[in-house]
C-alpha cells in the first residue's frame, strides 16, 4: 500500500532550484532514506511533505496523520515530560502519552521537567511525541546528530524496533551514511535537485556495520556522495562516512503553475 506519492515536484527559492522533477513512492511501513550534501534540498523535501512548504509545481499526496522529529527536542520547559507528549490532544490521551513513554524506555518520568533531562532523554521524550499521534508517515530531521556516538547508536536501536512494531511509513534525513544502512530499507543520494542514486538495502536485521554486505552499500554510497571510504568528513559535503564510533485534510496538497 502506497503511503507517499510525489510526480514532478519542483521547488526553487529565488533563482536557485533545490527540487527538479522529483518522482518518489514510499510504500506503508517503508523506511526511507535521504542523504545528499548540505543544501541540495532534503529539509526542504520533508518540510513540503510535513506540509509546512508548498511545492512550485507538481503532486505531492502524503497521509494525514504524519508527525515530525527534529534534531532538536523542541521541549516546552514549561511543561511536565507528559504534558509535552501529549501536547494538543485531548485530557483523554494521558493514558496513550504514558504507554509511549514506556514504549520509548521513560516509563516514570511524566511528571519529570525537561530541564532534569540529558540529551538523549529528551530526544526520546520528542519520539514518544510522535508516536503517541499513531503516526502513518514519521519525518525524521536529522533526529541523532546532536547526540554523542553511544546514545546515537542506541536511539538508532530503539527508532527501528519501534517503527518495525508500529509501521508508519519513513522518512530520514541525515549525513551519515551508516545511520542510513542501519535502518533503511531503501537509500537515495539526492544531488543538484534530482536523485542521483536509489539504493535498495537487502540486509537482514539487526545490521552489523562489519557484515561485508554492509561495507559494500557503504562503499557504493559514499561513492555517490564523491566521499572516499574511511575518509570521515568532507568539508565540501558535511556527509559523515560512519556512525562516530569508527494540504488539505485528505493530506493532498498541488500546485500548478
Amino acid at each position: 500500500m502506497t503511503a507517499v506519492r510525489i510526480e514532478g515536484l519542483r521547488k526553487a527559492f529565488g533563482a536557485k532550484t533545490v527540487l527538479d522533477g522529483i518522482d518518489l513512492e514510499i510504500r506503508r511501513g517503508e523506511f526511507f532514506a535521504l542523504l545528499g550534501p548540505s543544501g541540495t534540498g532534503k529539509t526542504t523535501l520533508l518540510r513540503i511533505l510535513a506540509g509546512l512548504e508548498l511545492p512550485d509545481a507538481g503532486t505531492v499526496l502524503a497521509p494525514p496523520r504524519r508527525t515530525t522529529v527534529y534534531q532538536e527536542p523542541r521541549l516546552v520547559q514549561a511543561r511536565r515530560v507528559l504534558a509535552n507528549v501529549t501536547l494538543g490532544l485531548p485530557r483523554s490521551a494521558g493514558d496513550a502519552g504514558l504507554a509511549a513513554l514506556a514504549e520509548v524506555g521513560l516509563e516514570g518520568y511524566g511528571t519529570a521537567w525537561p530541564a532534569t533531562l540529558s540529551g538523549g532523554e529528551a530526544q526520546r521524550v520528542a519520539l514518544a511525541r510522535a508516536l503517541v499521534r499513531d503516526p502513518e508517515l514519521l519525518l525524521l530531521d536529522e533526529p541523532f546528530a546532536a547526540l554523542d556516538a553511544l546514545t546515537r547508536l542506541q536511539m538508532q536501536e530503539m527508532v527501528a524496533e519501534l517503527c518495525a512494531r508500529h509501521r508508519p511509513a519513513v522518512v530520514l534525513v541525515t549525513h551519515d551514511v551508516d545511520e542510513a544502512v542501519r535502518l533503511a530499507d531503501r537509500v537515495v543520494v539526492l544531488r543538484e535537485g534530482s536523485f542521483a542514486v536509489e539504493q535498495p538495502i537487502d540486509l537482514p536485521a539487526p545490521r552489523d556495520r562489519d557484515d561485508p554486505a554492509f561495507i559494500a552499500h557503504r562503499s557504493l554510497l559514499l561513492s555517490h556522495l564523491g566521499v572516499t571510504p574511511g575518509s570521515g568528513v568532507t568539508p565540501r559535503s558535511g556527509v559523515t562516512a560512519g556512525s562516530g564510533v569508527t494540504a488539505g485534510s485528505a493530506g493532498e496538497y498541488r500546485h500548478t503553475p
